[in-house]
């Protein structure tokens, strides 16, 4: 490499060397130069360069210059390392002095230089580069006040000179001929108004400058000259060995000087904190460090109280994305003062945190003796906060590996959470202000409704551990149902309609998730929900949908399989149960999600613990469209009929079982639903029992004995029916104690299946008690009379149809909040009694074809058995 670009990427440590070391350097070597010729002597800095380099540089350097002659002359006329100079050299450099520049120096020659700058352009009249030099101008003076310095003297007379200048100028451009350009002009207007406004905010220093320039010159270089600190004597002490004063550092702020936390200076630290937040450049972790020193000097419950609402703000803002998580460090240490703060606000009447208070001022100490009502309202938010924490706890669970050991870790905090809204409530209740009350009592509920009873029964004892004493605890309601019922009726009272709703589908939830069918039934009946949900914000329908899933699975328990069937059905149609549930993020077959739309949705997801079995979901849903579909289908004769099917989803997966060349052993759920299907329709109902009980998802599913006895039960009986149906066109008469011994059942059951469908016109046959046999008659329909029953259906599904659009053109679907009260739906009430009266009298017994929406489908499969059940 050429010695020119190797000497150039050297290193530049002695760059401030003038051109005279190089010229001295020339003279000391030129006595020794030989008489043959030889390379010039390096200088000093180009010289050392090499020496800084690595050995292996050296080498390198030596080989190529010394590669064409290396005799000893030539070395000798080498000019000598420094190191090596004698004392005359080190006088000749001594000549040469650094000058070693403070910081303030160098920022007053750059002020300087701007101004120089702007004075040019004065004289040209540039408006435009005077502009941008008075902002770079500004940004510097700002610089010098951020670092405690006092404000130049060169900085006044600029604004007094650039003062006059611009009165000048709009004098001479007001008496002009020729105008100067717009750029131009406008730069003109802007610096005056800015100009204007500067020396407003300077007014005192330019007032003193004018009066005394000398004495305002005298008193910034008194200020200016840097004072010498001593630094005291540090004694280290064994390790061993515990002194009196072990703080051996001090917390320096700007401009050098040791900062002091007191309590007389803690308004003024508040406020300068709340003005630097937000900014860009605020160092959120030294503002939540000095919080804390500010906390530990607070002594009266004003202070403390003020600190803390600005500490847990600061540790709420330390975490800005939206993506990521609260640290779950800073997340307990938010929690421990949210419940400080709650206490101090228990403990002493005299203090109120509200969102709305009359104005007053910070920096002054407040105490209830100095209020007028006794009372010092303090603006702030605890309900944000619990809200906040109970979020970022929530979100910690959404980001973390439910499978690892560090979720269960962080499950954990959920009993020290539950206690801090229990706090909060306490002080709502203290304090009697219902609304903020309300939405406490929200968050309670939601973290209890959807738990067993042991999970309750253990936050409820974590409360109770910790004397919190609220009106509304399980030791004054007895009982987790007790204590649920009672948080909704509170909950119903409320003015907030989203409360109360959300409040109703967590009560339809937990008696649901305790198999009280009926009465959650009739509670999502009675309160409509299903017309308005559509309405509601996200939240609340993925509530709703858990609801309604968690009713189907209920009913599932409870044996009512038809309810069950119906309940799912709407669930299952969408193909999107996981994203409807909140459990999964639903990918489009022919489209992608944006970014926005894919965060959003990944914040909806709810945490792993609260999850439904997507597959035992599944599983129930599938069951029950066996036990209903398969004896529906061999009943009917036409093939047109036969293609209306009630569950789309299980007829779905029914023809593509049905076109399998070659089926194998089950493996999967549905392999196992589908093959006991076929074997139902053949009548071979101990084969469809044995794959039914086979399915290892019954294990997740509480009261797994019972609910494997209930379904061989139900199994006996559909088969029996669907034996009837389709063997029914082969027999004349029918045993029943051959009935009795195929299908294992008592005659007193055998006889109940087959009045009710005699009863029902499903079976076209009579029983002959005496004989003890089913006597069948055989009833076909002409061709007529069956386009005639096609054509009864079709109408009635349309008479349906349009009674469900005067129903919402009559303004049908309001809250069911406001249902009850109000005179507007007493016409609507009685038209629609009239129209049920009408479908009475018209005795529509054939209306498998005609359904409606979601809530009327939901409606139309429970208000059978609700009318059966009274």
């Amino acid at each position: 490499m050429s010695r020119f670009f190797r000497q150039a990427a050297d290193s530049d440590s002695e760059s401030s060397d003038s051109e005279e070391s190089l010229l001295s350097s020339d003279e000391d070597a030129s006595p020794a130069k030989p008489a043959a010729p030889a390379k010039p002597a390096m200088s000093r800095f180009l010289r050392t360069a090499n020496h800084s380099d690595s050995s292996s540089s050296e080498s390198e350097s030596e080989s190529e210059d010394d590669s064409d002659n290396e005799d000893e002359t030539q070395k000798e006329a080498k000019p000598k390392s420094r190191f090596l100079r004698d004392s005359d050299e080190e006088e000749s450099d001594e000549e040469v002095k650094r000058v070693v520049k403070s910081a303030r120096d160098k920022r007053l020659e750059e002020m300087e230089a701007t101004g120089r700058t702007m004075d040019n352009a004065l004289k040209i009249n540039d408006w435009i580069a005077i502009s941008n030099e008075y902002d770079k101008l500004a940004r510097m003076v700002q610089r010098q006040q951020n670092v405690a310095e006092p404000i130049p003297p060169f900085y006044i007379r600029t604004l007094i000179g650039l003062e006059a200048a611009l009165n000048a100028a709009l004098a001479k451009e007001k008496e002009a001929k020729k105008k100067m350009n717009a750029s131009n002009a406008r730069a003109l207007t802007a610096m005056k108004q800015r100009v204007r406004k500067t020396v407003k905010e300077y007014e005192k220093e330019i007032k003193h400058y004018n009066d005394d320039p000398e004495t305002f010159e005298q008193e910034y270089a008194a200020l200016a000259v840097p004072q010498v600190q001593v630094r005291p004597e540090v004694v280290r002490r064994p390790a061993g060995v515990e002194g009196e004063d072990t703080e051996e550092f001090t917390q320096i702020g700007k401009g050098g000087k040791p900062t002091q936390y007191t309590s007389e200076g803690i308004y003024k630290s508040l406020q300068a904190i709340q003005e630097a937040r937000g900014k860009k450049n605020t160092d959120r972790a030294d503002q939540i460090r000095t919080l804390e020193r500010l906390l530990e000097v607070a002594v009266t419950p004003y202070q403390r109280i003020r600190v803390l609402l600005a500490l847990v703000s600061s540790r709420f803002d330390y975490n800005a994305s939206i993506a990521s998580y609260m640290p779950i460090e800073m997340w307990l240490s938010a929690q421990r003062e949210i419940d400080s703060l709650i206490g101090i606000l228990i403990d002493d009447v005299g203090y109120s945190v509200q969102e709305i208070t009359d104005d007053y001022d910070d920096l002054v100490e407040r105490t209830p003796e100095s209020e007028k009502d006794g009372v010092v309202c303090i603006r702030g938010s605890i309900i944000s906060f619990v809200d906040r924490l109970d979020d970022e706890f929530t979100r910690s669970l959404q980001n973390l590996d439910p499978h690892g050991n560090e979720y269960v870790d962080r499950l954990k905090d959920e009993k020290g959470l539950y206690c801090t809204i229990c706090r909060a409530e306490t002080l709502y209740e203290k304090k009697q202000l219902p609304d903020p009350l309300a939405r406490v009592v929200m968050r309670r509920l939601e973290h209890i409704y959807s738990k067993p009873d042991t999970v309750l029964t253990a936050l409820e004892s974590a409360v109770a551990t910790s004397n919190i004493p609220t009106k509304l605890s399980l030791a004054s309601q007895s009982t987790p149902s007790a204590l649920i019922h009672a948080l909704c009726a509170h909950l119903y009272k409320s003015r907030n309609s989203v409360l109360r709703t959300r409040a109703m589908l967590s009560h339809i939830y937990h008696h649901a998730l305790h198999n009280d069918f009926h009465t959650a039934r009739d509670m999502l009946l009675m309160s409509h929900l299903q017309e308005t949900v559509y309405s509601m914000d996200v939240g609340t329908q993925i509530l709703y949908n858990r609801a309604v899933v968690q009713l189907g699975l209920c009913a599932f328990r409870s044996g009512l399989i038809k309810e069950a069937q119906s309940t799912l059905q709407d669930i299952f149609a969408t193909q999107r149960v996981k994203e409807l549930l909140a459990q999964g993020v639903h990918q489009p077959r022919y489209q992608s999600l944006t970014p926005e739309q894919e965060k959003a949705e990944k914040q909806r997801q709810l945490p792993f613990h609260m999850h439904i079995n997507t597959e035992l979901l599944e599983a129930a849903f599938l069951v029950s469209s066996m036990l209903v579909e398969i004896p529906m289908l061999a009943s009917i004769d036409l093939e047109e009929q036969k293609r209306k099917a009630i569950s789309k989803p299980f007829r779905r997966l029914l023809d593509f079982a049905d076109r399998q060349v070659f089926t194998g052993p089950p493996e999967s759920t549905r392999d196992h639903i589908m093959q006991a299907s076929k074997a139902l329709q053949h009548g071979q109902w101990e084969q469809c029992r044995d794959l039914i009980q086979d399915i290892k998802i019954w294990s997740l599913m509480p009261e797994a004995a019972s609910v494997k006895e209930m379904l061989a039960k139900r199994i006996q009986e559909e088969g029996l029916r669907t034996y009837l149906f389709t063997f029914a066109p082969h027999y004349k008469t029918l045993s029943l104690a051959l009935l009795e011994r195929t299908f294992s059942l008592d005659r007193r059951a055998v006889n109940s299946i087959v009045s009710r469908m005699i009863w029902t016109e499903e079976l076209p046959a009579s029983l002959d008690q005496s004989a003890s046999v089913i006597v069948f008659h055989r009833v076909e329909l002409t061709r007529p009379q069956q386009l005639a029953q096609i054509l009864a259906e079709k109408v009635g599904a349309m008479v349906e149809q349009n009674e469900k659009a005067l129903d919402i053109r009559l303004g049908g679907a309001t809250v069911w909040g406001d249902r009850a009260d109000g005179l507007k739906g007493d016409k609507r009430g009685e038209q629609a009694q009239e129209r049920r009266g009408r479908g009475e009298r018209r005795g529509g017994a054939n209306t498998r074809g005609s359904r409606g929406g979601r809530g009327a489908r939901f409606a139309q499969g429970l208000g059978s058995q609700m009318t059966k059940t009274r």
